[in-house]
C-alpha cells in the first residue's frame, strides 16, 4: 500500500474505483455480497435514506426501531446501519459483543445530536443544579450521542422518541419537579405544551453562552429546553403554512414535532415519522396533504400514493444532507471490506458509556 492509499484509508475517503463504477455494477455488488453473507448480514435503513440505498434494506423504520430489530436479529454478525452516527451507536449499545455495527460513511452525523456535546452538558448540569438544586431530571431524545444518553442514564433519566415523548415527560414529572430536555428544544416544547405546561414555564439553556434564557421568576420554570434543533425540520415556516392555506384551502397539513411551536400550532396534525406514514396510508383516495418532514421520505410517500395529492410543506426543501452521505458507492465499499474480513467504519461504543446509555434506554422501554 503506497502513501496515498494509506492516507486515503486513514482519512476515510471513498476510493476512486467506487466513484467510477456504474449504478448497475454497484447494485450487482450489493446483491452478490448479500447473497454470499446471507443471514450473517443485516442492513437496517432509516426512513430518510435515499431510494438507491433503501432498496437494499432488510428493514426500514425510525432509528430506535431499527436498533431494536438489530438486537433481535441474533443471526446477524454484521450490521450495516444506513442512517447516521448516533443511530449506529444505539444499535451497538443494544447488540451483543459478537455482533459488529458499521456505518457506510463516517461523515454521516446529525447536526441536532452535535448541538449537545458531553462537555457542554456536564457544565450546564452543574450550573443548573446550582440554580435549582436536586429538582431536575434529564431526558434526551434518542437523536443524541451515546455520551449524552450515558449522562442521562447516570442521573436517573431516560431517552424519549417522538412517538412516546408525552408518556416519558409525564413519567419524568413523577420523579422530579423539573426536566432538562436534550437536545431538541422544539420536540421538548411541543411535548410539554401538549401536556399543559405553559410557555412561560419553560426556559432555554444556551450552551454557547452558558446561560439560561428566561423571563420571569426562576421558581416558575418546569422545563429547561436545550437550545438545539433539527436543521431540516426548522426550515418549515409559518409562511409555508400560509402559502398552502392560500393555494390549497382543503389540504391537510401534517408535520413532525421537531418543527417549531408556531408551525405545529398552525398545522392540522403533528406526530412522529411513523405517525405521518400511518396517517397517509390510512387516508382516503383523493385526499390532499402537505407534509412537513424530510424530503427523501416525502418523495417516497408521494410515489407510493399516486391516488392522493401530496406535496412538501416547503417546496424548496432539500433532503437531510448528513443522511444523504450514505449512498450506493459507500454502501458497496463498506460491504466489500466486510467481505474481505476488515472492520472498516465499525462503530464501537465504550463499554462504560454503553452500560449507562442502556440504563436510559431501558428506563424508556419499561414505560413503553
Amino acid at each position: 500500500m503506497n502513501l496515498f492509499q494509506t492516507l486515503e484509508k486513514n482519512l476515510n475517503v471513498l476510493p476512486e474505483k467506487y466513484r467510477n463504477m456504474t449504478t448497475v455494477e454497484l447494485e450487482g455488488r450489493v446483491r452478490t455480497i448479500k447473497e454470499k453473507l446471507g443471514s450473517k448480514l443485516f442492513i437496517p435503513g432509516h426512513h430518510y435514506q435515499k431510494d438507491e440505498v433503501i432498496q437494499f434494506a432488510d428493514a426500514t423504520g425510525d432509528s430506535l426501531r431499527l436498533a431494536q430489530l438489530s438486537e433481535e436479529n441474533k443471526e446477524a454478525e454484521h450490521i450495516v446501519f444506513c442512517g447516521v452516527h448516533f443511530m449506529a451507536e444505539t444499535a451497538d449499545i443494544l447488540t451483543t459483543e459478537d455482533q459488529k455495527v458499521y456505518l457506510p460513511d463516517m461523515r454521516a452525523g446529525c447536526s441536532m445530536a452535535d448541538m449537545a456535546d458531553i462537555y457542554q452538558t456536564e457544565r450546564a448540569w452543574g450550573k443548573l443544579i446550582d440554580l435549582f438544586g436536586e429538582t431536575i431530571l434529564p431526558l434526551t431524545y434518542v437523536n443524541s450521542t451515546a455520551a449524552i444518553k450515558s449522562f442521562v442514564g447516570i442521573h436517573g433519566g431516560a431517552t424519549v422518541t417522538s412517538s412516546n415523548a408525552e408518556k416519558m415527560v409525564q413519567w419524568a414529572f413523577g420523579q422530579k419537579s423539573r426536566i432538562l430536555f436534550l437536545p431538541d428544544q422544539h420536540l421538548g416544547r411541543n411535548t410539554a405544551y401538549n401536556l399543559g405546561v405553559g410557555l412561560d414555564e419553560m426556559a432555554v439553556w444556551n450552551p454557547i453562552s452558558d446561560k439560561l434564557e428566561h423571563k420571569g421568576p426562576l421558581e416558575n420554570i418546569k422545563v429547561i429546553l436545550w437550545k438545539g434543533h433539527c436543521s431540516v425540520h426548522e426550515n418549515f415556516t409559518v409562511a409555508n403554512i400560509e402559502q398552502v392555506r392560500r393555494n390549497y384551502p382543503e389540504m391537510k397539513i401534517i408535520v413532525h414535532p421537531e418543527c417549531s411551536r408556531e408551525v405545529v400550532e398552525l398545522s392540522d396534525m403533528a406526530g412522529s415519522t411513523n405517525y405521518i406514514i400511518d396517517a397517509i396510508n390510512n387516508s382516503e383516495a383523493g385526499s390532499s396533504w402537505a407534509i412537513g418532514t424530510e424530503m427523501n421520505l416525502v418523495n417516497r410517500i408521494i410515489n407510493q400514493h399516486q391516488d392522493k395529492q401530496i406535496i412538501s410543506l416547503n417546496p424548496h426543501m432539500c433532503p437531510c444532507l448528513t443522511m444523504n452521505r450514505i449512498d450506493l458507492p459507500h454502501l458497496v465499499w463498506c460491504l466489500e471490506t466486510i467481505e474481505q474480513g476488515e472492520e472498516h467504519n465499525r462503530i464501537k461504543v465504550d463499554e462504560a458509556i454503553a452500560a449507562n446509555a442502556k440504563l436510559a434506554l431501558d428506563r424508556m422501554l419499561v414505560q413503553s
